[in-house]
């Protein structure tokens, strides 16, 4: 019996690093998906081979974190979270695929998760709900891999909907489309690949984390969700002007997220855009998770007539999502390109793109 399955890159339209913050975001899963191709048998081990790496790299199924370093520990950490969870797993052969890019801030990490974990479960007739999946695939990449994310790139890639982003509320767990649809205002989404690999697992992203764990014990409370109702005045009483600043970033975005789905709602692009350019000077000043290579990009394509740009992911590299009137997206893309070429970076990669399907099965 063969398996195919499939799951999506995402973007993140807006709210950055709240996912672990018990905030909201508003992601969408991308066209772009990651295939495993899995073939079940009684063997006590997989062996995975994917398009992107030389070599075959077997997994035990009594793997444990620190045995599988590498691309190949986002599939052990699957394997090892279902295990730990009490799910059954079977041995076999996989082949990975992806159009996903990877180390661009797309989330090809969940993308791959989710498609292994699809795959794993279908075998086995396992079936659970979007969000226990998600923590499966999130304690992989957070105990067996090592990067402290949050849940919304799992969710995101579980839940996609064409057409729609996804408010997700971190406190309560819940995800409600919200329709997202700009080719049909005559308005372009563009995904601008810097080309700056973004390291996810990197300990600035770690340090960010703490930073806004330092700021809510100081006020007391178990998360900065928590005073979100007390505005960013609350924050004067923390006393490390870092931790207050960045706290400061969360509860602005959070904000953000809301007023973007409440602009969505009336089709307002314009108003979506200043927000998108607001969040990514939050993101800049205040948490500061761009670099000045991503601060040219979209500082470079608002210039040039784009309604909104902001760096999307969890920062240090990666992608700048900009919003622009289709007519005026070409001139963008050159503005932005001749920019970043006078700085002497690399040569970006530009792809107007849409809200896609979350992960399935194939065939």
């Amino acid at each position: 019996m063969e398996i195919r399955y499939a799951a999506p890159g995402r973007i993140n339209l807006i709210g950055e690093h709240t996912d672990y913050n018990d905030g909201y975001a508003l992601p969408i899963a991308l066209p772009q998906r990651t295939t495993v191709t899995y073939t079940p048998d009684d063997r006590d081990a997989l062996t995975v081979r994917s398009d992107r790496e030389d070599g075959v790299v077997t997994v035990a199924l009594h793997t444990a974190p620190g045995e599988i370093t590498g691309w190949a520990a986002y599939v052990a950490g699957v394997v090892w979270a279902l295990r730990a969870a009490g799910h059954p797993v079977h041995g076999g052969t996989m082949t990975i695929t992806s159009e996903v890019e990877m180390g661009s801030g797309v989330a090809s990490s969940a993308a791959l998760e989710c498609a292994v974990l699809g795959a794993l479960t279908e075998a086995t007739g396992v079936r659970m709900g979007p969000v226990d999946l998600a923590r499966i695939a999130q304690r992989a990449e957070n105990d067996y891999v090592g990067a402290p994310t949050g849940l919304m790139d799992q969710l995101a890639s579980l839940c996609g909907e064409p057409g729609h982003a996804l408010l997700i509320d971190f406190r309560e767990l819940t995800v409600r489309p919200v329709a997202f649809d700009p080719d049909a205002a005559g308005i372009a989404l563009l995904l601008i690949n810097s080309r700056a690999p973004h390291r996810h697992a990197g300990g600035e992203y770690a340090e960010r984390r703490r930073s806004c764990e330092r700021a809510a014990a100081e006020l007391g409370v178990a998360s900065l969700r928590d005073v979100q109702d007390g505005g960013v005045a609350v924050l004067d009483r923390v006393s490390d002007p870092v931790a207050a600043r960045r706290a400061r970033h969360i509860l602005t975005d959070n904000n953000r997220v809301l007023e973007v789905v409440a602009a969505l709602k009336d089709r307002d692009f314009a108003t979506v855009g200043r927000l998108w350019t607001a969040s990514q000077a939050s993101m800049r000043d205040d948490f500061e998770i761009t670099t000045e290579h991503i601060d040219l990009i979209a500082d470079t394509a608002v210039e040039a007539g784009a309604l909104g740009a902001r760096m999307t992911g969890g920062g240090f590299g990666g992608c700048v999502i900009a919003l622009v009137n289709a007519a005026r997206a070409d001139a963008v893309a050159d503005a932005v390109r001749m920019a970043v070429r006078t700085a002497g970076h690399p040569e970006p990669a530009f792809i107007r793109t849409r809200a896609g399907a979350g992960a399935q099965r194939l065939g």
